[in-house]
Parts: structure tokens; sequence; C-alpha cells
């Protein structure tokens, strides 16, 4: 076996221990050798557990980045995902960040332009694209199955289930609420599909109608009022350069009974349409004059990006950007789409703050 690829984690907490070291437990040609996080103890705890206490730890990432590392992966709040992403490409170092890329476009666009100037890799932790269903109708769309995709659906929809540990509430180091916390895998996951990153305007629409309730209902406990200053539900109309259309909704708390999903998309194509329900993917279309639907069995077999992939989404996301690090396989999530994604995001939050559309340049 080759050498093994030596990480770095810079933000130890729900999503390191929950998604990232997890997985990357299963891959036998990685090691995570350096923690960084701002509280020492959470770093040093994930040391123990996935490192055996023979890491190094760090309280910030310019340290951590001094290392002989291959990867960085950049598990912090959103609001400094620019900054660590950037500094980690500059040090020579390949990295993954979490969804969404950024606050902004601009700082998106940052993050590309040091990925241009460093010849690493800079990925996206979009997982919901490697779920059986999504690798699917990927592959469908792309054998031209759809045909012309010209209205989507991209929906991230909880009834209350609003995240209260950690600064998800917090609009300054989150940049927004469910919109940019859930919804952005709805629209990557249907930008995806729909093979289309050029939007001409958006019109959003953004909530804070239930932040000051106190009996809540919340699948994680009652919400501090005064702490929710994101918004709890928010919904975006946009319109691409070839005239489709994407209506975006996305909610962390809405009195609603019907269509509570997360990270699904709805296709309509020239050829056939998509939906991704709570019973599984449907396919529907006509043939010899008769209405279709075809549910595909997702249990067995599937898309193998290379042989030995997982059917795991979180862990399959690691083995492939392991991989295109090796140079033995390519990019699932390309940073141009996932700032594409932050684009949309940016353009239906500052529609929704001047009440009218917003027309994207370029």
């Amino acid at each position: 076996m080759d050498k093994k690829l030596r990480y770095g984690i810079v933000g130890c907490g729900g999503i390191a221990e929950g998604k990232h070291l997890p997985s990357l437990k299963n891959l036998e040609d990685v090691e995570v050798v350096a923690f960084a996080d701002i509280i020492p103890e959470r770093a040093e705890k994930l040391n123990k557990i996935y490192a055996a206490g023979k890491g190094k730890v760090f309280n910030n990432h310019k340290d951590l980045i001094k290392e002989d590392l291959d990867a960085v992966l950049v598990l912090t709040p959103n609001s400094s995902h620019a900054e660590i992403s950037i500094a980690a490409l500059k040090s020579g170092k390949h990295v993954l960040c979490e969804k969404p890329m950024a606050k902004n476009y601009k700082e998106a666009q940052d993050m590309l332009a040091a990925k241009d100037a460093s010849g690493k890799l800079l990925t996206i932790g979009y997982q919901s694209r490697y779920r059986p269903d999504s690798q699917y109708l990927k592959t469908e769309c792309d054998n031209g199955v759809l045909g012309e995709i010209y209205f989507a659906k991209a929906t991230a929809i909880r009834r209350r289930a609003v995240p209260t540990w950690g600064v998800f509430l917090d609009e300054e180091k989150q940049g927004g609420g469910p919109l940019i916390d859930i919804g952005t895998h709805a629209l990557d996951l249907t930008l995806f599909m729909m093979n289309n990153y050029e939007p001409a305007y958006a019109v959003g629409t953004v909530y804070h109608k239930l932040n000051k309730d106190k009996d809540t209902g919340n699948a994680w406990g009652d919400w501090d009022p005064d702490k929710f200053t994101v918004e709890d539900s928010a919904f975006g109309f946009v319109v691409m350069k070839n005239g489709a259309t994407i209506i975006l909704q996305s909610s962390w708390a809405l009195n609603i009974s019907t269509d509570v999903r997360e990270a699904v998309t709805t296709l309509c194509g020239t050829k056939a349409g998509a939906d991704m329900t709570h019973n599984g993917l449907i396919i529907n279309g006509v043939k010899n004059g008769r209405q279709y639907e075809l549910t595909p069995n997702l249990k067995a077999g599937g898309v193998a990006f290379f042989e030995g992939a997982s059917q795991n989404p979180e862990i399959l996301e690691a083995q492939t950007f392991a991989a295109a690090i090796r140079g033995k396989g390519k990019l699932c999530v390309l940073p141009e789409q996932a700032a594409c994604v932050t684009k949309i995001l940016e353009g239906i939050y500052k529609s929704a703050a001047s009440g009218k559309p917003y027309y994207f340049e370029g």
C-alpha cells in the first residue's frame, strides 16, 4: 500500500465527531495526525479517540497547517470557512471544507482563486450527492432519460427541528439559518442533477415568525428566543439563464404536516420526471400511451465511483476525496459548483432584504 495520507482536522465539534472522523476510520490509507480547535479540550478528546493520543493538538489553524500534512478538513462555523481553507491551500494542503462553501459569494470566489494558485484540490462536504438515490438519479439525468429539466423543487423542510447547540442560531457566525444550513444541500442536489450552474435572478422571502415561541415542541428541546437570530424558514424562486425554474423551500420550524423532507429534489423534464419521496425515488413518464411510475430497488448494487467504494454516503465522500488526492479518481463535488450554490443562496437573502428580485451579474 502507498504511504498513508496525513490529515489535519480544524474544528473538533459535532460535524467532526459525528460525520468525518467516524468515516475516516474506515479508510486504511488515511491517518489523522493533527487536531485544532479554539476549545483545546475538544481537540484533545478527539485526539485520544481517533489517534490514540498520538496526534498533535493545536488551538488554532495557523499552527496546524505548518505540519507535514497532505490534507486539511475545515469543519468550523461558516464564517471561518474561507479564511481557513485559503490558508490551508496556500500552505500546500488539499482541502475538504464542510458545506456551505462560504458565507457569501465573494469569499467563495477567494477560495477558488486560492485553489487555482495552489494547484491543490478543494472540495465541499455535500454528502447527499453520494446517496444511492442521488447516484441513480444522476445517472438517469446524465443519460438523458428526463430530457431537458426545466422545472425543479429543492426541499429541506423540518416541522420543528431547530438545532439548539453550537452556533447554529448565531447569524454572525453562520450567515443564516435553515436556508444556508440544510437548504444548501437541497439546492446543491438540484443543480447537480440539472447540470445547470447559470442563474439569472432570484426572488426570496425570509421569515422570523416562530423564533420567539416558548412552547416550541422542538425535537431537540426548546430554543432560546433571545439567541435565535437567524431565520426559521426561507423560500426562493430562482430562474436560470436558460429559462429553467427552481423553487427552493427550507425551514427548521414551520407549521406543516406534509412534505416534511430534507435534502431532496423534484425534477420535471421534457421526457420524464423524478421525485425523491418518503417511499423512495420515483421516476415518472409516459410509455405506450400510458402513464408509468418506476421505483428502482436501491438496496442492491449501485453506482461505484471506483473499486471498493462504500455505499455509505459519508464514507464514500471520504473515499472519493482520498482517491482524488492519490490521482486514482475524480472529485464528485467541484468547488465551482459549490460556489454557485453560495451565489444563489446569497441572492435569495439579498432579495428578501430588499423586497426586490436579485439579478446575478455575469
